[in-house]
């Protein structure tokens, strides 16, 4: 059997899909002035607060020592801030700053809307099955 062509290639045309996904977001926070990496972040606090630093990297994908700066500055920010985890002191837990949350809030929309243009464009059922199908690979 021949080898698909790389732009047949499921895992590239998903890379792809997630590319274009990923910049019509950045497009759409850029006038809010957020990085889709703290956008992420944001959004991950704001499902399961606190949070753990390695949490938050598996939750908002970003690589440990990149989701160290980028927490650094949230914090310089004053997005979001550190605690001591009060069940293992060797743990540090990041929260939100009410200004955080009120960004977040402002913004949610922007990612709301991306994800139902897509259900839209799947017309429902499709979108389902697409998540479900994902979900399986996934795991």
């Amino acid at each position: 059997m021949a080898q698909p062509r790389m732009k047949d290639q499921l895992a590239y045309m998903i890379a792809s899909l997630n590319r274009q996904l990923e910049s019509e977001l950045e497009d759409r926070l850029r006038p809010g002035g957020v990085p889709i990496e703290q956008y992420r972040i944001l959004e991950v606090l704001d499902a399961s607060e606190p949070a753990a630093m390695g949490e938050i990297a598996q939750q908002s994908l970003i690589e440990a020592p990149t989701l160290t700066k980028i927490v650094d500055r949230m914090v310089a920010e004053g997005l979001v801030y550190r605690a001591p985890d009060p069940n293992d002191r060797r743990r540090v837990l990041i929260l939100a700053t009410p200004a955080g949350k009120a960004l977040f809030k402002r913004l949610r929309g922007v990612s709301t809307a991306q994800e139902q243009r897509i259900v839209d464009l799947l017309e429902g059922e499709k979108a389902a099955a697409l998540r479900s199908l994902l979900k399986e690979l996934i795991q």
